[in-house]
């Protein structure tokens, strides 16, 4: 089986392909330049090196949401665009259950991504080890993070935290979490297109396979525009 996967949900762009049970090639860059310059290049250079045809691909996994609402836009359009040329399904994965499977199959701890979405929340979920997949304890959500260190010393079992929202929300973290908890390594502390392919894999097995028509990003919230526009509409209508 052979996967495209897409992320740029985030500070980080992602591609990679997976052929079978091995990453054939992967690029990942976390700097200041827009997704719309870095992604396209990106996927062209790991088609290139891998010396995998995109027809040869089955599916293109692309990390769906929540995150950057630009991001995610970037990574569905092309995915979508990519897919439909291709007649190929979409795999839409969760992006906090993409990025805690860079861990949870080969841990017991209780794996907590963080992303972070201003104003003091985090996107988080909270994800644990199941054979030859992934479990979620609590689904991706939009919390603040008073409300997440909550549910976390709730479970009463070790935790390893991972993702961009560590270092905004690290003091907090290190001040109120009770339970045994540690911070990933840099090597597997941000998303990478290789675990979205990894758990695209899973996800095709289980038959979550869809039309690249029928996919959307998973927004979980209003974008910052969509909240001031709602914000003036009231404002008026008082």
């Amino acid at each position: 089986m052979k996967i495209l996967g897409i992320d740029s949900s985030g500070l980080v762009a992602s591609a990679a392909i997976l052929s079978d049970d091995t990453v054939v090639s992967e690029f990942t860059v976390n700097n200041k330049k827009t997704h719309s310059q870095t992604l396209l290049p990106m996927i062209e250079q790991v088609v290139k090196m891998a010396g995998i045809e995109l027809e040869e691909l089955d599916a293109i996994a692309v990390a769906a949401g929540p995150g950057s609402f630009t991001g995610l836009r970037i990574g569905s359009s092309t995915a979508k665009g990519m897919a439909l040329a291709l007649k190929k399904p979409i795999l839409s994965i969760p992006t906090l259950e993409g990025l805690a499977y860079r861990l949870t199959p080969v841990t017991d701890e209780l794996v907590c991504p963080l992303m972070d979405a201003r104003r003091n929340q985090v996107y988080t979920g909270i994800y644990q080890n199941k054979k030859e997949g992934i479990e979620a304890v609590r689904q991706q959500e939009a919390v603040a993070i008073e409300e997440l260190i909550e549910q976390v010393n709730a479970l009463e079992r070790p935790v390893v935290f991972l993702g961009d929202g560590v270092p905004v929300q690290k003091e907090a973290l290190e001040a109120n979490i009770t339970v045994p908890y540690r911070f990933a390594p840099a090597h597997l502390n941000r998303q990478s297109a290789s675990a979205v392919a990894a758990l695209g894999v899973v996800y095709y097995k289980e038959g979550k396979s869809e039309d690249a028509r029928d996919h959307k990003p998973i927004y979980l919230r209003q974008s910052q525009a969509e909240r001031e526009r709602a914000l003036r509409l009231k404002g008026e209508q008082a």
